[in-house]
């Protein structure tokens, strides 16, 4: 079995006459936590999109396990347990945070077929997901909407999470219950791909890092390397962690 679950190789995205990604290579290990670093614009929204199919990789592969996905439409891709969170969080405002999740669990027809072992986990890593389960998703707060875009993307097992920014515009105390939950997410086995601009969540949450600039990766390995290498930090990100 490969050692990486996903693998991007040579990978270029072009959204029209923009040429975004210029050669992405990116490994993501099996079981561990991969934080994806970069200055804004460097590219690293573009290549979770292009993972996921939203945008077409031309020219490249994309390796999930031990299929090819560079050309798989969106859907087949989540159906093979890949979940994807985007940056906007994706919530359903007009609809409750329980039928946001019954919306996820496809292999249910109302919120009785749903796993309530899985539920109860669910909400011991976000107890807000419970506290207002029949309210409407749009009253939420920011920090109770990105609990529930992560808890929308693990009401059923997957193998891998991508998360584009679970920090951004969260207060502290919730930045901490986030940082343990994907802690918990990654002690169950499943393995995480989150782009994140907040270094102290990075450092204390990654085990492997790559840095991306101007659409490549231009650093990767364990993130205590960088996390313990104030030089090579500026050198990467123009700042020391």
């Amino acid at each position: 079995m490969n050692a990486n679950l996903l693998e991007l190789q040579g990978v270029h995205t072009h959204i029209g006459a923009y040429h975004i990604l210029h050669g992405v290579d990116l490994a993501v290990p099996r079981g561990q936590l991969t934080m994806l670093l970069g200055r804004n614009g460097a590219g690293k929204t573009t290549t979770l999109r292009t993972i996921m199919g939203l945008w077409r990789a031309s020219q490249g592969r994309i390796g999930f396990g031990d299929q090819d996905i560079t050309t798989t439409d969106t859907p087949q891709i989540a159906g093979l347990g890949i979940a994807y969170v985007p940056e906007n969080m994706g919530v359903f405002a007009d609809l409750t945070v329980r039928e946001n999740m019954l919306l996820a669990a496809r292999k249910a027809k109302h919120a009785g077929q749903m796993d309530e072992k899985r539920l109860q986990w669910i909400f011991s890593l976000f107890p807000a997901v419970e506290k207002f389960w029949n309210h409407p998703a749009g009253k939420l707060s920011g920090g109770q909407k990105q609990m529930l875009a992560v808890s929308r993307a693990i009401v059923e097992p997957r193998e891998l999470l991508i998360v584009d920014e679970p920090s951004k515009g969260l207060a502290p105390a919730i930045i901490n219950n986030m940082i343990d939950a994907f802690a918990q997410l990654k002690a169950s086995g499943v393995t995480i791909l989150l782009v994140e601009q907040n270094i102290n969540f990075a450092r204390r949450l990654g085990d492997t890092v790559a840095v991306m600039d101007n659409g490549v990766v231009v650093h990767s390995g364990p993130m205590q390397q960088l996390a313990e290498d104030e030089e090579l930090q500026r050198t990467l990100l123009g700042l020391a962690l």
